[in-house]
This record gives C-alpha cells, structure tokens and sequence, in this order.
C-alpha cells in the first residue's frame, strides 16, 4: 500500500465522526448537464470491450465469453465478459487465502485508506458511473446518480466505523485481569451482488468485507456485469493488493453453485430475490468435507412494500406523488419499491385518481435522454414475467392506467396501476418487481395495518396521516425494518436510515448503519491475569 493512501488515511481518520451523505446532482444546471452528457459520450466509446477475469491479480483471457446489451436498445452490445468456471472459483478461493495472511495483519489505516481513495476516485468520476448503469440496467439520470452517492456513502461510512470496530471497546473492569475484547475478520468471503443497485449495494458489500481485513470473490450479476468491473478496477487504482478481492463473473451453475457451497468460503453476502437468499442458506447449511466453520449468510432478499393513506390525511395530492414515486422508481425494481397502496375507504375515490394522473404523465423513453422518467426494465425475460402479472391483475382487478409493454426498441413495460385489488390477490402477494402498482381498499386504520403485515415480507413500508395516535400505533404494530412516515417508501440514506428488513426480506443485515460491519468480524475476548 502507498505511502499516499496511507497519508490520506491518517487525513481522512481526523474528520471520522464528520460523515455526510453525499450531495445528488442538480441536472437542471447547465454544467452539471454537459458533464453528464460528456460522460455518456466516453463511456458509449467503450462499448464492445472484452473484460477478464482477475485472480490473484492475474488477468486471465481466451475464455468463453456472454455478452451484455443495453436494455433499452436491445441490439446494443455493451460488452463480452468471461465465463469463470468450477476451476477459476477454486483458484480465486485460494488467491484469496493467500491474501488474506497479510490482509488481515494490516492496520486499520491501510485498509481504510483503501476505502478513502476509491470514494475520493469514484466522487471525480461519478457520472461514468452513473452512465455506465443508464446504459447497462436503464436506470435514468437521477436514479443513476443516487446510485452512485450512495456508492460514495457506503465507502465514507464504512471506512469510519471500521475505525471504530479496530478501537478500544468497553468492558467492565476487575482488579485481577486485564480484558479486552477485540474483532477479528472471518476470512474469505463470496460476494454475490444484485443488478438493480449494481454499483451501491455491490460497493457496499465489497467494501464491507474489506475494511474489516477479509478478502473477498466477487461474482457480479450477469445482468450487470460491467458496472462491477469498473469498481474492481477502481480498486486496484486505489491501491488494493491482488487477491485481496477477485473479479470472478459467470453464470450460476459455473460460478455460483461451487461458490456458495465450497468448503472454504467462510460467510456469503447476497442480495437479491426470496428464493435464491433461501436456496443460499439452506446450501450454506450443509457442513462440506473439511469444511470447519458455520458459513454466515448475510442475505437481503424481497419485499412487497406497503403504503398506507389514513383518512386524516390532509396534503393527499403530496401523498399521492409519494406513492408513484415509491411505486415507479427505476421501473419499480427495487426490493424497496411500493407495489402495495393501501387507501381507507372514505378517501378512496377522491385520493386514487390523483395516482392514476401522476401515473399517466410520467415519460417512459430511453434512459440516456436527460428528461425520461421511466426507463426499460433489466431484460426479456423480466418484461414477460411482469406482463404475465399485469394481465393477471387486470383479471383480478380494475386496470387504471398502463398495462403494456413496449418492445420493439427495448424492454419497456408502461407504468401500471390496477385498483380494486384484494389483499390475497397474486398481484398482493407476491414480489413482482416491475412497475406493477396494487391499490387495495381498507375499512378504516386498523383494516390497513393488517393489510400491510399479511405478507410473507417486512422490508419497508410507509404511512400518510396527520393523526399522532395513529402514527404510534403504527410504530409498534406495522412489521417492517425501515418504516416511514408522510414520505415515501424508497430512497433510504447511508447512516441516515440503515437498511434491512424482517421475515423473508432477509436477515435484518442493516446496511450502511452501525451494526453492519459486525457481520464481518467475530469477536475475541482476550484476558490478562495480573501479577
């Protein structure tokens, strides 16, 4: 590690408790436009490139390759990236061994500083980040560059509290012992990141399991292959050594599998849908020949996200722009997503016909264009299987708005609403993930709150009323991890608002907020008699 990254740890360290969420960009200013538009143009001029794999520090071609295209023009290659096999996961396990020897001796201020530099190098370039989701998953320019903040956040935060898991902890003290407790890392982990945040959660979980001295293979989703390996090589710019983290990309069968079940992966990061997370931890519990451990899931899976619109609420129209935001958000594809709203019966008629109006004006276009609103959803088979919902829907309730798809460019699904919808209904139930709205009426306060817990999922969830009681009574009584009030349901903060969630969304794993790092480390109590 150099001298610089070190120096700029020790900087950086000074200002630790001073974490601030990094600023989103103002698009409607000129300069920040151009910017934009200038990194669109670099990062298209890239199109077409062959991406390795990387183990140990090697860059190993000549491999089998699959392509990645742009969902919004479905003949647009981005890329061709290599197709790891049993025999690279097995390599890259022992690279990362191998690196983790010196790894995990190194102080807190290398591998924080680790972390410094890439935010600082990913802040300077953060709109070729930002274009490079636009073209690979369709996100539009805000959801782009929140995307890429929260990138940003989770390296500010996550190199901050590692300094915090390295200090002295508190203990309680007796006259015959010394005690301390320390926090040691695991060892070598399988990173599996989603493609819907593929640069923030993916930062996230990477960098989580880095600064806490582990070493890590990174197996990005094939649906967002290219926005990973600009932060690998981000990584190895910052300094990082090789084998400290292994850019291993492939299918599931290839790759996946013989990770998730190897012998010597020591704990598992993922993110992404109900029944993989589930299939991960039932093979992450079957102990494997040598194998000495219990590997450690850290799973973020679905959600079916409720909002719910009291009768005492006064600004309905601030609700309603709410709703659609929470609900169409890059398409609806976020684990955090409204795709459950939840309207008492004395407002219903007045306050649903504000949705369907908002819905109806949103601008569905390709991403790249600064003005678009809603872009393509990720792939084929994600429009098909969103359709499929959306007529079934429509036969269980009353279709409102959208419920079409647009696929002669791309992949684009109109954003749909469907009300009159029961709360057992497939469309009520189940996680849909795209942008897919089911608007269910209740009797009264109490009504929507059963409502809103019969689900299977307890992820995020949200309340618009003016009424106190009934905000407290919401407090203990909606079963969600992140809850909020008279705002929408998505966009959750690094350090603001720590996100994980309840029942089958996951282990509760609190990303970007202060327990997060301890699901990386494990703890040594260490006693010294007094002579």
């Amino acid at each position: 590690m150099s001298t610089e990254v070190l120096t700029e740890a020790r900087r950086q360290n000074r200002t630790a408790t001073e974490f601030k969420n990094e600023p989103l960009t103002d698009f409607s200013k000129p300069e920040n436009k151009s910017a934009m538009e200038t990194a669109l143009k670099k990062v298209r001029a890239e199109f077409g490139r062959e991406v390795p794999l990387v183990i140990g520090g090697e860059r190993i071609t000549g491999l089998k390759t699959f392509d990645s295209f742009n969902p919004a023009h479905k003949a647009q290659l981005l890329g061709k990236f290599s197709k790891g096999t049993r025999e690279h996961v097995e390599k890259a396990i022992e690279a990362a061994w191998k690196a983790f020897q010196s790894w995990k001796r190194q102080p807190i201020d290398i591998r924080a500083g680790l972390l410094f530099r890439a935010a600082e190098l990913m802040r300077k370039r953060k709109h070729e980040f930002s274009a490079t989701m636009i073209y690979e998953v369709g996100k539009t320019w805000p959801e782009a560059d929140a995307d890429t903040a929260e990138a940003i956040d989770f390296l500010e935060f996550y190199a901050r509290e590692a300094y915090r898991y390295a200090g002295e902890q508190p203990m309680t003290r007796i006259e015959s012992e010394d005690n301390e407790l320390v926090y040691i890392p695991l060892g070598v982990g399988a990173v599996i990141p989603p493609w819907n945040f593929p640069l923030a959660i993916m930062v996230g979980m990477t960098s989580a399991a880095v600064v806490t001295g582990n070493t890590v293979v990174l197996k990005p989703s094939s649906d967002a292959p290219w926005i990973a390996w600009r932060f690998f090589a981000l990584l190895e710019e910052a300094g990082m050594p090789p084998g400290v983290v292994n850019f291993l990309s492939g299918g599931g069968a290839e790759v996946g599998e013989p990770l998730i079940q190897h012998a010597r992966i020591r704990f598992i990061s993922f993110t992404g849908s109900k029944e993989v997370g589930l299939h991960i931890n039932e093979e992450a519990a079957k102990p494997r020949k040598g194998q000495m451990w219990i590997k450690r899931v850290i799973a973020e899976m679905g959600g079916k996200d409720a909002i719910i619109v009291d009768r005492e609420t006064k600004n309905l129209d601030e609700a309603a722009s709410a709703a659609v935001a929470s609900a169409f958000g890059f398409q609806g594809q976020k684990c955090s997503a409204c795709s459950r709203l939840i309207v008492d019966e004395a407002i219903y008629d007045r306050f649903v016909p504000l949705v369907v109006q908002k819905t109806k004006a949103l601008k569905l276009a390709a991403p790249e264009a600064p003005e678009t609103q809603i872009g393509p959803v990720v792939n084929e088979s994600a429009m098909k299987k969103i359709k499929e919902y959306i007529d079934k829907g429509a036969r269980e309730g009353t279709l409102l708005a959208g419920g079409n798809v647009r696929d002669q460019e791309g992949y684009f699904v109109e954003p749909t609403v469907i009300g009159d919808v029961d709360s057992h209904a497939t469309i009520a139930q189940e996680e849909i993930f795209g942008p897919v709205l089911a608007v269910i009426k209740a009797k009264n306060f109490d009504d929507a709150l059963r409502i809103a817990n019969d689900t299977q999922f307890g992820l995020t969830g949200a309340v618009f009323t003016d009424n106190p009681e009934k905000i407290r009574m919401a407090e203990e009584e909606f079963f969600v991890g992140n809850l909020y009030f008279n705002r929408k349901c998505t966009g959750a903060l690094v350090g603001v608002h720590p996100f994980g969630g309840f029942n089958m969304s996951g282990t509760d794993s609190k990303a970007g907020g202060r327990d997060y790092l301890g699901l990386f480390l494990q703890a040594k109590a260490i006693s010294r008699k007094r002579k």
